[in-house]
């Protein structure tokens, strides 16, 4: 499928951990940019992580450095975001958006094309 399906999303209290998927397949290009994104009620989407499918270049949101890590697993056109140290202030949903090459590799949603429906991740104190 174009669209990106995200699963893995729930709730954790602080400190704790998560992993979010991304299945990403069907595209013309034999490698993607893909981009984790975040929006809390009331707030901004912001960019969280993204990715080089091909490169495997990636980068991150000051905001969770040291704290996420992004990584793909091509054979099974899937993407990963793994959550540690979760904060409450991390609760929002969170999606993730697509795009063939050629792609930047930006926190920029405007740059990203196909997104999934989101999955909502919540964190407790």
């Amino acid at each position: 499928q174009v669209q990106p399906v995200e699963s893995g999303g729930g709730s954790v209290q602080a400190g704790g951990s998560l992993r979010l998927s991304c299945a990403a397949s069907g595209y013309t290009t034999p490698s993607v940019c893909i981009g984790w994104f975040r929006q809390a009620p009331g707030k901004e989407h912001e960019g969280v992580a993204a990715i080089h499918t091909g490169g495997g270049a990636t980068v991150y949101a000051d905001s969770v450095k040291g704290r996420f890590t992004i990584s793909r697993d091509n054979a099974k056109n899937m993407v990963y975001l793994q959550m540690n140290s979760l904060k409450p202030e991390d609760t929002a949903m969170y999606s993730c958006a697509a795009e063939p090459l050629p792609c930047i590799l930006t926190l920029r949603k405007s740059e990203y094309n196909y997104w999934g429906q989101g999955t909502q991740v919540t964190v407790s104190s």
